[in-house]
């Protein structure tokens, strides 16, 4: 009913020790309601004054108030505790998602990471506020007027005990089927994310395209789908809470009936049958409420599980094994037989990699898509830990490349590089913040962005990315490439198929730029477009997750039945004359 793993967060305990001392603090208002109530009743009928029951009514009075204001304090209680835990929970997972880098979000999708750091947490915050009370509630308040029925009368307390279990296995019944519904449609919802997500992304393009209404029928037609499945799901809820209700009624009514005839058969007294008759529908009705808020928080228990999952995965923590300065000409890195598979996967995704190398050497990783390439580079850039293998730099040994002197060495150029919502300034002096703006503006302009400066209406200070000037995939580039430039530090680049997105005009013309940045580095560059060997030294051809030919591209060409001569027949690629 509640993950263990919430035992984990700060103050949980004082919290719900709170909780405890106030529900019982609760329970205990109620039997006075009740108690107090009936005396006031049974007076009246017995044709007393109405000074004669004042007492009992002013006591049933200030049980009333208290009842109700113990389930506002319990509300702002678990509210605060809601909002601590939730934004706790946040700042947890932002850490979370810088620790594991890029992979996770890949593996889950840009708009389940943003539904989870934004909505998905609003539902945890939800599912504490609203379950944890009633849980503690159902905990706690039956049992209590439960066991002052059996004082009064004892018979009644072993029917409304009987009865309990047959009502919560029908509400378990009903309620599993309306949890199977929404844990599919919660799946559906974090797919709908990310093709939305995507799909906003993308628009610039499918507008070019002509496919932009295209799409939004199909973003139409996935999102009616999942309104119509959702509707299946409130009505399988709606099911439930009507028989649940049904069940606590007619329980309800027979206890009336059992207390009428044995007040017919003067076998107890009017007060102590009415004060049981008060009693039975406060024996149901945390069950009732728990069942109402356990369909309502259903969204908020899926996405806690999620935001934990995410939590308990292992980070790849940044070790300092390493002793590297900077990387220079006579550094040398060796991998030997290493191997990774990812979760829940039974085949390996790289198997027996060995590679070397050293000082500014300009590797090429080529091969299909699916071969391997991205994960080659993430396990260098140290975003993933191998399962085995030997890595060594300088003769070294280290366990893994998420090194801390090795992590400052490399710049990482992905296919799409991340345009932050600020300043063009800011966004080329990233990495270097303290970069006096004569050395950004020059290394804008080597990137090829004075056109772009000149054009922006406040230069280098116009604000860019999201919802300010968007910019064209070649342009986003180009300041990735200016970063790069303005940190002289970094000897070491990977780039992950950096020109995937961007046609061969585009290209070209970016190639020309980034010739000039690969000298004096240490290059590993992915490709599927085969011209850029012309600029490298060395070349691995990955295939099915194995480096299955390596050496110098030239030669390798030569050769007609090279592996890489067969994958530039497949890929068929016409720029290898490009310059």
């Amino acid at each position: 009913m509640i993950d263990r793993r919430l035992f984990a967060l700060p103050n949980i305990f004082k919290t719900l020790f709170g909780l405890v001392v106030l529900t019982g603090l609760q329970a205990f208002a109620i039997l006075l309601q009740a108690i107090f109530l009936s005396k006031a009743i049974v007076g009246l009928w017995q044709g007393l004054a109405f000074n004669m029951v004042i007492n009992s009514v002013i006591i049933f009075a200030i049980a009333y108030i208290v009842r109700y204001l113990i389930v506002v304090l319990k509300n702002r209680y678990m509210a605060h505790f809601a909002d601590v835990a939730a934004e706790k929970y946040r700042v947890q997972l932002l850490k979370k998602y810088t620790d594991l880098g890029p992979n996770v979000i890949a593996q889950s999708g840009t708009g389940s990471a943003v539904t989870m750091l934004g909505s998905g947490l609003d539902n945890v915050k939800n599912y504490f506020q609203l379950l944890l009370i009633k849980v503690f509630d159902l905990s706690i308040i039956p049992w209590v007027v439960l066991l002052y029925i059996f004082y009064l009368k004892w018979d009644e307390g072993v029917f409304l005990l009987l009865i309990f279990p047959v009502v919560i296995l029908f509400f378990i019944i009903l309620g599993l089927a309306a949890q199977s519904k929404a844990d599919t449609e919660f799946a559906n919802f974090k797919n709908l994310n990310n093709r939305f997500v995507d799909a906003l992304r993308g628009l610039p393009t499918l507008k070019q395209l002509g496919l932009a209404d295209e799409y939004s029928d199909e973003i139409y037609n996935i999102s009616e789908d999942y309104r119509k499945a959702t509707m299946r799901t409130l009505r399988i809820a709606i099911t439930s809470t009507f028989a649940l209700d049904f069940f606590t009624t007619l329980s309800i009514a027979i206890v009336a009936v059992f207390l009428g005839l044995d007040l017919l058969n003067g076998h107890m007294q009017f007060e102590p049958a009415l004060i049981i008759l008060v009693l039975s529908p406060e024996y149901f009705l945390p069950l009732r409420n728990f069942a109402d808020d356990y369909h309502a928080t259903l969204d908020g228990k899926n996405a806690l599980t999620d935001v934990l999952d995410i939590l308990d995965t292992p980070s790849i923590v940044q070790q300092q094994q390493l002793t590297l300065t900077q990387w220079s000409a006579q550094d040398v890195l060796t991998i030997s037989d290493l191997q990774l598979t990812y979760p829940k996967q039974e085949t390996a995704t790289l198997k027996a990699i060995t590679l070397s190398a050293s000082g500014y050497q300009k590797i090429a990783i080529v091969g299909e898509s699916g071969s391997g390439k991205s994960t080659l580079l993430n396990v260098l850039s140290g975003f993933l830990e191998p399962d085995s293998g030997r890595i060594e730099i300088n003769h070294q040994p280290l366990t893994q490349l998420a090194q801390q002197d090795w992590q400052r060495q490399f710049f990482y150029m992905p296919q799409q590089p991340y345009i932050f919502h600020t300043t063009l300034r800011e966004n080329i002096a990233f990495y270097t913040p303290k970069a006096n703006r004569e050395d950004i503006k020059k290394a804008a302009q080597r990137a090829g962005l004075a056109d772009l400066i000149q054009a922006l209406p406040e230069g280098l200070d116009t604000v860019i990315g999201e919802s300010g000037r968007q910019l064209s995939g070649g342009q986003a580039q180009r300041v990735a490439l200016a970063r790069m430039l303005l940190d002289t530090s970094r000897r070491i680049l990977l780039f992950d198929e950096p020109t995937a997105h961007l046609d061969i005009e585009t290209e070209i013309d970016l190639k020309k730029t980034m010739k000039m940045v690969l000298d004096n580095h240490l290059v590993f560059f992915a490709t599927h477009r085969l011209h850029w060997l012309n600029q490298m030294d060395y070349v691995l051809v990955m295939k099915q997750g194995k480096i299955v030919e390596s050496g110098e591209p030239q030669v390798l060409l030569a050769q007609d039945n090279s592996q890489l001569n067969q994958l530039r027949h497949q890929l068929r690629d016409g720029g290898l004359t490009h310059a």
